[in-house]
């Protein structure tokens, strides 16, 4: 028990008393200087590591890299100018040197994260020895990475020490997240502008329908992510939606290559880095796919290296948003006179000088190899990314990193006591500058550069968001140019933030026209998108509108109704006023029945001239002349009052022609009614014993015309009382017109008008047909019967016929049923008699009249 509680007090003891070591072997830095203040710097230099196959025998090898990146040893070497330039600063951070501290990553997160640590700690074994972990950090300050994984990698592992991070090419939204990534700042703007620019890019040269693809990383998943949502905002689908990594097996690759063949869309948004955009690239060229329409992201639209070679014949045309162009006053003087160095923590130039120069330099053992290089060899003969410095958009976001942090330290070092931004008002210790008041700096930043641009962050670290939109064209000498036909910026209005240049555009293939990608074609006014079953809504068909409905834009999804006076034009197009329909006199059918009425008012006249004029002949005075010239009146007031219907209905002819229509055919059936008792009474009087005419004399007719008369009167005056016929506009039983017609205000009224015309009739019909066989060698009552049946059957069909006639053609039929009722009075019963008085005067005797001879008697005579 005792030898327990000294281990235990022992171990105890030195708990107190924490002692750090290295582990693993220590990274150096490719570039370093010293400096008061340090300032950490993270890129790709390389492209990717070397393969190597661990043997399970020992510690594994140190990691090592392939493939120079010239573009990011320029951007390197621009940290190190703008650190060198203020150094030679008076107005900034005076009597203070900055120092750097710059690493590679490799192109990988591991190694970033590596860096990211190395740049915490000091990376000399020696260091730590029986030393306490408690230390501050080396740098106060980190420039990159060059991408946004490897950045979130490093924003997340450093986040506790609250070092800020400023990433001249991570674009990912994801960054902006304040609470995850509290002290990351950058000078390139957010994919989430990128990605809404894009959306509006397709969506203003009319792109409803495309394809896209990405690369399998934060960058590409969260950037298509953000462009996805903007451009379902602004209307347009996406048919597929591949994800690459420029690591994937072949087969991977293949298989997004084939989704591009089959698809149907012509435009395709590349949200790809750099090495996964030449890994698609180069199995687009072996299978010759052309004749698509890119649309790029920045990291690689502006690439020179893509565009070398035969990259154009897929490429050519395309489009993408870049960072804007900047100058850098001195820069190209100093990538220039760069030389490789043996001193410890500078050998970065060595991989880059041999592969530039195809040389070797000399070994530790100061051995010569095969080819030696001498250092002095002139970059100004080389032509590369490196020494280009015609676009030095992305180097100028290197150069303003550095001056931000150079900035937020001058006003750190410039805070006067009393004023400071932190707790009571005052500064940070000038002697022992902790990270987190540096992130506090930055936060406020505010500087112009020598260009006249403001750089400033947000309150998410983000600057403000400009593009240049630049377009994929061959120049005479057959190279690829970037030329820019646009603008975006984030800060102007909305609607107003995306500008077009007076610059033509190529288009894929060289094209001069903008090509179509749509799945399925604009619907054209006067039509209607119907979308396509388990189809996206880009997918559609075009339907007509209905008749009475409209669409007067492109693309219509509902069709409008026009107001009830209006109908649609045939294309559908445009609401015109229907056209107004009437029975006019104007028309051949209401001329025809104005003159079939004007003939039976003459023909009814010109009887009655005869009938007066031979009023003294027996054939006139046996037909009871005064029923006669009555009836003669009523027929000829018949075929007047069907007058009243042709014409615009007004209110005065609409209440007049129904009830004028009722009142003389009751008074004309009245007559013929009269007439046929007469005959019954004339037949029944003649018998022995019988004297029933006394009853029905003239007085007696008088009396039963005027009540039966008077019955329908009334019947019309209750009609016109309580809801009398009125002019209206009938909208609704045609799409194309309207018909003025006369509504009957009461149907009941107008059925009772029309069926006590009927109940007259029958009893008329009844009563001619029992006397129709009387002996009489004239007997009336055959004429009658045979009116009144055509008179039913006029009025029976006129109902099914006026109930399915449409429009003006109701009124006709209407018309026609009283022409065709009142001719048929007209000739059944007067026609023979005045046959008989015009030509045949020998029949026109009482001798005649009176005999008692049947008919086949008569005939043999």
């Amino acid at each position: 028990m005792l030898l327990m509680a000294v281990i235990l007090t022992a171990l105890l003891t030195r708990a107190d008393e924490p002692v750090c070591s290295l582990r693993g072997r220590p990274q150096l830095p490719q570039f370093s200087k010293d400096g008061d203040i340090t300032i950490g710097g993270i890129f790709q230099l390389h492209h990717n590591l070397v393969d190597a196959k661990p043997a399970f025998k020992g510690e594994p090898e140190q990691l090592k890299c392939k493939n120079v990146k010239f573009r990011e040893f320029q951007f390197a070497q621009t940290m190190i100018f703008a650190t060198e330039e203020i150094n030679n600063r008076t107005d900034i951070l005076p009597g203070i040197s900055l120092g750097y501290k710059i690493y590679d990553d490799c192109s990988t997160i591991p190694l970033a994260i590596r860096a990211g640590m190395a740049l915490v700690n000091e990376q000399e074994e020696n260091m730590y020895s029986n030393k306490s972990c408690t230390k501050p950090s080396t740098v106060h300050a980190i420039i990159g990475p060059s991408s946004s994984s490897p950045t979130i990698g490093i924003a997340t592992t450093i986040r506790a020490f609250h070092i800020p991070v400023i990433s001249h090419f991570a674009t990912c939204e994801c960054l902006s997240n304040r609470n995850k990534y509290p002290s990351f700042f950058r000078t390139i703007p957010s994919d989430y502008y990128q990605s809404r620019a894009l959306a509006q890019l397709v969506k203003h040269f009319g792109w409803t329908w495309f394809g896209t693809i990405r690369s399998n990383n934060d960058y590409g998943n969260s950037g298509m992510a953000t462009f996805v949502k903007a451009a379902r905002q602004e209307g347009v689908c996406i048919e597929y939606s591949e994800a690459i990594y420029r690591t994937d097996p072949r087969e991977k690759i293949l298989k997004a290559v084939d989704v591009i063949k089959k698809g149907t869309a012509k435009v395709i948004v590349a949200f790809l880095s750099q090495g996964e955009m030449a890994v698609l690239l180069q199995e687009m060229l072996l299978q010759n796919i052309t004749g698509f329409q890119w649309i790029g992201s920045e990291a690689w639209i502006s690439d020179k290296n893509l565009a070398a070679g035969e990259s154009y014949r897929i490429l050519g045309g395309a489009l993408g948003f870049i960072v804007g162009n900047a100058e850098i006053t001195g820069l190209e003087e100093f990538l220039l006179n760069v030389r490789p160095s043996d001193t410890p923590g500078n050998s970065g130039l060595k991989d880059f000088w041999e592969t530039i120069f195809s040389c070797t330099l000399t070994t530790q053992n100061k051995t010569a190899s095969v080819n030696p290089c001498t250092g002095s060899e002139n970059l100004a003969e080389v032509k590369n990314q490196y020494t280009d410095v015609t676009d030095l958009g992305t180097a100028n976001d290197v150069y303003e990193a550095v001056y931000a942090v150079a900035h937020s330290l001058h006003n750190l070092f410039t805070c006067e006591s009393g004023q400071g931004p932190f707790a009571g008002k005052t500064c940070a210790n000038k002697k022992k500058i902790e990270p987190w008041q540096v992130v506090h700096y930055l936060k406020t930043v505010n500087f112009t550069t020598k260009n006249g641009v403001n750089v400033y962050f947000d309150e998410n670290g983000d600057p403000a968001a400009r593009y240049a939109l630049v377009n994929w064209q061959l120049n005479k000498e057959s190279i690829t140019k970037f030329v820019t036909v646009g603008l975006y910026d984030a800060s102007l209005p909305e609607g107003q933030q995306f500008i077009m240049n007076n610059v033509s555009i190529v288009w894929a293939g060289g094209q001069d026209k903008v090509p179509k990608s749509a799945c399925s074609e604009s619907c054209p006014p006067g039509t209607r998108k119907a979308v396509q079953k388990g189809k996206p809504v880009c997918c559609f068909d075009c339907i007509p509108c209905a008749e009475g409905e409209i669409s007067n834009q492109t693309d219509s999804i509902d069709c409008m109704k026009c107001p009830l006076e209006y109908r649609s034009n045939n294309q559908r197009n445009h609401c015109i006023l229907k056209a107004i329909e009437f029975l006019s006199f104007g028309e051949i059918m209401g001329m025809l029945l104005m003159i079939l009425s004007l003939i039976g008012a003459c023909l009814t006249t010109a009887i009655a001239i005869v009938f007066f004029h031979y009023r003294d002949t027996p054939i006139v005075k046996a037909n009871n002349s005064e029923l006669s010239f009555l009836l003669l009146f009523s027929l000829a007031l018949c075929f007047l009052c069907s007058l009243t219907f042709i014409g615009q209905p007004s209110e005065w002819s609409c209440m007049l022609r129904h009830t004028a229509f009722g009142i003389t055919f009751v008074l004309c059936i009245s007559c013929v009614l009269g007439k046929t008792i007469v005959v019954l009474m004339a037949f029944r009087s003649t018998l022995p014993g019988n004297n029933m005419m006394k009853w029905f004399g003239p007085a007696q007719q008088r009396l039963t015309l005027f009540a039966f008369t008077f019955i329908q009167a009334l019947i019309c005056t209750f009609w016109l009382i309580t809801s009398p016929p009125f002019p209206n506009k009938n909208m609704n039983s045609f799409t194309d017109r309207i018909i003025l017609e006369c509504d009957l205000g009461s149907a009941a009224a107008f059925y009772a008008v029309l069926g006590y015309i009927g109940f007259l009739a029958a009893m008329c019909f009844v009563l001619a047909f029992l006397a129709r066989n009387l002996p009489d060698n004239f007997n009336e009552a055959k004429y009658i019967t045979f009116s009144m049946l055509i008179f039913c059957a006029v009025w029976i069909t006129f109902i099914p016929a006026y109930i399915s006639s449409p429009g003006k053609y109701t009124v006709a039929v209407e018309i026609f049923a009283i022409l065709a009722s009142s001719f048929g009075l007209l000739f059944c019963i007067f026609a023979p008699k005045c046959y008989i008085i015009l030509f045949k005067p020998e029949k026109n005797t009482k001798k005649h009249l009176m005999g008692k001879v049947s008919s086949k008697s008569l005939s043999k005579k």
